[in-house]
């Protein structure tokens, strides 16, 4: 691979992160702007962390900034059921989200498992 732009899961994050932006363009008055602000700060902070992983070339540090998207994607996760909970957003959007966000998690810990996998077996990642 060139580029982070080409792994599967900063793909799914990326797609999650304009689905966040997307909602969050619904949201409206003050207590939603910080829900708004929070969620989006969260769903940077996945692709982010997914992207500066990938650029650290060490198999331990791309784990690690992994497990930090990954911990994004819980307080993501958060955010949704507090919008869901404040009735900001109705059972059929909240649900898509969420769907797209247990995937990208399935997909994140897919790759954790293989950078993992290389780090014991001393192969370099082909990320």
């Amino acid at each position: 691979m060139k580029t982070f732009e080409e792994l599967t899961c900063y793909q799914e994050a990326r797609a999650l992160r304009k689905d966040i932006s997307i909602f969050c363009k619904t949201l409206l008055g003050e207590e939603r702007f910080r829900l708004k602000d929070q969620m989006i700060r969260a769903s940077r902070s996945v692709t982010a962390n997914i992207a500066e992983g990938y650029g650290r070339h060490h198999h331990q540090e791309n784990i690690q900034f992994c497990r930090q998207a990954r911990g994004s994607l819980t307080e993501l996760l958060d955010h949704i059921n507090t919008a869901s909970d404040e009735e900001y957003i109705d059972q059929k959007p909240y649900h898509a989200l969420r769907v797209r966000l247990e995937h990208t998690w399935k997909v994140l810990n897919g790759y954790i498992a293989y950078l993992n996998r290389c780090a014991v077996s001393g192969v370099p990642a082909t990320n």
